[in-house]
């Protein structure tokens, strides 16, 4: 199983490749209070960055996924940091909750109970 705050940096880095402002208020303020993860790891998860080998491979396949481009590559970037074939599969199916989740709440246009988080603007 991935730990919660790689989990959490996985939704953020998705709810922002989707422009979904809830989910990132929301996965953003999980990640910090109750996952514990630290809010240089949580800003850096946007763009699916990391200085941590291990979360860095993982948000690897999830985006090549999301892009509709994952190969032997990623799968190889992620097993070299001893990602399991689980730990894979576990992020393969949170992708897919993500994207169900964040396409839902941009449709709906949700409003957040979550101090709000928007997305950056790639410059």
């Amino acid at each position: 199983m991935i730990p919660a705050p790689v989990g959490e940096r996985l939704a953020i880095a998705t709810a922002k490749y989707n422009n979904c402002t809830y989910c990132l208020s929301a996965h953003t303020s999980i990640g910090a209070h109750v996952a514990k993860a630290d809010a240089g790891g949580l800003e850096r998860a946007r763009p699916a960055e990391s200085t941590d080998p291990y979360v860095d491979a993982l948000p690897d396949p999830s985006h090549a996924i999301a892009r509709d481009h994952i190969g032997e590559t990623q799968l190889k970037a992620a097993r070299a940091v001893d990602a399991t074939d689980a730990e894979i599969a576990e992020v393969v199916g949170d992708l897919a909750l993500s994207i169900l989740t964040n396409y839902f709440n941009v449709l709906a246009d949700t409003d957040t109970e979550w101090p709000v988080v928007t997305p950056h603007t790639d410059a």
